[in-house]
């Protein structure tokens, strides 16, 4: 199988939850670097940032501040090309209670990738089955369609972690589920 990299998408302007969700503590723990160690556990050998701010990790900006979250996997995914990668594992930064094993069953899918069924994030694509004329603004589901994800069935209890959080009420229920789990 390919050598794998990630792309944790940090480029939204986090208007719902009205302060940067990269930045925001969870436990002690900034979401971005939390983000970036669930990726490493998962076995990626090369983790970058994808957005308008450097959050001190290896970091590639978006070509359009706030463009999308497929302008950041595009520009991901070109810097992992560069760097070996044949597969990228995208996670969005607005879910830092991921759990190594909420990713296994999409990165155990051989051929293009895949994703969760009614979800965009997370994914796991191979390079070469991103298509050439992707851009930017399109939105995820579109990227996903036409590079042949396949769309798998969400594992048991992961629906919340899954979604992530984009609100403070979002924020409170992880952060609580977090909190009942110990980690």
């Amino acid at each position: 199988m390919a050598t794998l990299g990630a792309i944790v998408l940090t480029g939204g302007a986090s208007r719902r939850m009205g302060e940067d969700k990269a930045a925001l503590s969870w436990l002690g723990e900034r979401a971005v670097d939390r983000v970036a160690a669930l990726a490493r556990v998962s076995g990626a050998g090369v983790v970058l940032t994808a957005g308008a701010r450097d959050y001190g990790l290896p970091f590639i900006p978006d070509d359009k501040t706030y463009g999308g979250p497929v302008g950041g996997v595009l520009a991901g995914a070109a810097e992992l090309a560069r760097q070996g990668c044949g597969r990228a594992l995208v996670l969005a930064v607005d879910a830092p209670t991921l759990l190594a094993e909420d990713l296994a069953p999409l990165l155990a899918q051989a051929g293009p990738g895949a994703a969760y069924e009614g979800l965009h994030l997370p994914l796991v694509v191979g390079l070469d089955a991103i298509p050439p004329d992707a851009a930017a603004d399109w939105p995820l589901g579109r990227l996903a369609e036409r590079a042949g994800l396949v769309r798998l069935a969400s594992p048991p209890g992961a629906a919340l972690r899954l979604r992530g959080a984009n609100t403070p009420d979002e924020r409170d229920r992880l952060l609580n589920e977090l909190a009942a789990q110990g980690s």
